[in-house]
């Protein structure tokens, strides 16, 4: 069976199969007087038509309906009357409308089944990348060393009998609830995701508030969005991984969500070192890294969003954009 699932993947296999079948129904309907010689020259004609359908007209079908109609008519046309032409000169045939007509109904319907096979492929080649960003998903659920580390502070805060302590447990607890239990779906409220990203800042707070000057900063009317879950995190701890430490100043971050009816605009920005490298930026604490959102952005979002990453000297700024 493995043997047979290989030569089915293969797509060498899948090709010499399709236009196999494709030349045997163009030999069997094709009118002419040598049938075989004129399907030969239909199958060379029908190849860059259906790839010149599928890589250059099918992208307008999703945003001009009229403008995908009109090229794809005029790909069958062009495309089918250069073979008609070859095979009436060459095997010696008259023009005829039959054979055109003929011919351009074969066309017609290879296009099409050539657009089904490339959007079917297409959607499971999609969906696979989605079962691969999920798989990575899980692997980012609340890192095990910030975990340590913020226990570890919580136990410092313990010693000293803070008033801090209570309410810093509960957003730990909120942060494990959330990463653990309510990041499975495919989209969670926009409110959970925010409430989430505060709780990080606050715990963060902990560990830096003497050395950092941290600004979480969240404006407009979040109630009743969806976002992908664990999208904006990476972002945060990435900022609070690489931030600066100076002996002259604070480091700081600063955190910026805005949300209208139209869309999300997210900034993050964090002071950094002057030699920090551009590679060392791209893995974010979670482990999937700037890499893996930009992946999940344009799986999820392939035309709703607007990403800007900028690292200045002593900065690093992310800007995201989400069309709701």
């Amino acid at each position: 069976m493995k043997k047979i699932d290989t030569w089915i993947d293969n797509k060498v296999v899948q090709n010499v199969f399709v236009w196999g079948c494709l030349f045997l129904v163009l030999v069997g309907g094709i009118q002419s007087e040598n049938r075989l010689s004129a399907a030969f020259y239909a199958i060379l004609f029908i190849v860059p038509t259906i790839y010149s359908t599928n890589y250059f007209i099918l992208p307008f079908f999703n945003k001009k309906k009229i403008t995908f109609l009109i090229f794809f008519i005029l790909n069958g046309i062009i495309f089918t009357i250069v073979p008609v032409y070859l095979i009436s000169k060459s095997l010696k045939q008259t023009l005829s409308l039959k054979m055109f007509l003929n011919l351009f109904g074969f066309v017609l319907l290879a296009m099409v089944f050539g657009m089904a096979v490339k959007i079917a492929r297409d959607s499971f080649s999609r969906r696979q990348q989605e079962k691969e960003a999920e798989l990575k998903l899980l692997k980012a659920q609340l890192n095990p060393h910030f975990l340590f580390n913020t226990l570890n502070n919580l136990y410092g805060l313990s010693v000293v009998k803070s008033d801090k302590l209570p309410s810093l447990m509960l957003k730990l607890s909120d942060l494990l609830r959330y990463s653990l239990y309510e990041t499975k779906e495919v989209y969670v409220a926009l409110e959970k995701e925010l409430s989430y990203l505060q709780n990080y800042v606050s715990l963060e707070k902990i560990r830096l508030e003497e050395q950092s000057e941290i600004n979480f900063k969240l404006e407009g009317n979040y109630i009743g969005k969806q976002i992908a879950p664990m999208l904006l995190i990476v972002f945060v701890e990435n900022a609070f991984k690489h931030l600066g430490v100076s002996l002259d100043e604070k480091s700081n971050v600063k955190v910026l969500v805005d949300v209208t009816d139209e869309n999300l605009k997210f900034e993050c920005i964090n002071s950094t070192d002057s030699g920090l490298k551009e590679n060392d930026l791209e893995k974010g604490k979670s482990g999937i890294g700037l890499q893996n959102v930009k992946k999940r952005l344009s799986l999820m979002y392939p035309e709703t969003h607007k990403l800007e990453i900028v690292k200045t000297e002593n900065e690093y700024k992310v800007k995201l954009i989400l069309d709701f």
